[in-house]
């Protein structure tokens, strides 16, 4: 058995063998009794470690946080092997054929004249070969399990692929204008049920006009939650500052302090 102690440079293959032995008999008690259900959060938690390194441009966290990433695909992996299914070679082989198949200008003879033919021919070929015959059985395909914006936008995107879609981005606006009106019904009628499908539909609608704008929907809500979030800190900071109980004070109050904030970070 390899003395793992004594490497002093680890790869692939090392990696693999330790998950075994982590979930081998004698191994680790906390590996072993892992499933895929039990860690289906720790894969989402490493994957937003990764994009948080790619967001701070911390080379040295990205690396460490794509090592922490490929553990989990590992132990996955390992948990398929040890029922005879597929391993972390079949999963290798699996995307090596797929990238192959999918890039028929580097791996074939198909001619391309810039990025717009390779997603296409992406897009098609992945259609073809999940046998999707209809734009229907490729929106169903989005999983349902990405962020809402993020799916939302997808599914908007293979809707207007194929001509579902406004001719601009005033389209878009007017729809989202009609959602808000249908929200402000329903929350006067005091319509609970609909009032949740209206929300729904107004922030689907604006999901809509970022994509008319090309801005990410996910990305531009994260920005507007740090805006917020550093607005408040500061508005929290006044108030202390000045002695003034943000719990008992009234909205004029924190509104005029908000509005200062406001003021001073645009200057």
């Amino acid at each position: 058995m390899v003395d793992f102690k004594q490497k002093e440079c680890y790869n692939i293959e090392d990696l693999i063998e330790i998950i075994r032995l982590l979930r081998a008999p004698g191994g680790c008690p906390w590996d072993a009794e892992q499933t895929h259900e039990s860690i289906k959060k720790n894969l989402i938690e490493e994957t937003y470690e990764v994009i948080e390194a790619i967001n701070k441009d911390d080379k040295a966290a990205l690396c460490e946080e794509l090592g922490d990433l490929m553990m989990q695909i590992a132990l996955h992996s390992q948990m398929e092997a040890e029922a005879g299914v597929f391993d972390m070679n079949d999963v290798a082989d699996g995307v090596c054929k797929k990238l192959v198949e999918r890039h028929p200008h580097v791996f074939g003879e198909v001619a391309i004249s810039g990025v717009d033919d390779v997603l296409t021919n992406w897009d098609a070929i992945k259609r073809k070969t999940k046998g999707q015959k209809t734009t229907t059985e490729s929106m169903i395909s989005v999983p349902r399990e990405l962020p809402a914006l993020m799916r939302a936008t997808k599914l908007q995107k293979k809707a207007a692929d194929v001509g579902f879609d406004w001719p601009d981005v005033c389209g878009a606006l007017d729809k989202l204008s009609e959602e808000i009106d249908e929200l402000r019904a329903a929350i006067a009628a005091n319509d609970k049920p609909n009032i949740s499908e209206e929300l729904g539909d107004v922030l689907f609608s604006a999901v809509n006009v970022s994509r008319f704008i090309k801005v990410d929907a996910e990305e531009a809500l994260t920005d507007a939650s740090d805006k917020f979030l550093e607005r408040f800190t500061q508005v929290e900071a006044l108030a202390n500052e000045r002695k003034i109980d943000m719990k008992s004070s009234s909205l004029e109050q924190l509104d005029a302090l908000w509005d200062e904030v406001k003021a001073n970070s645009r200057k």
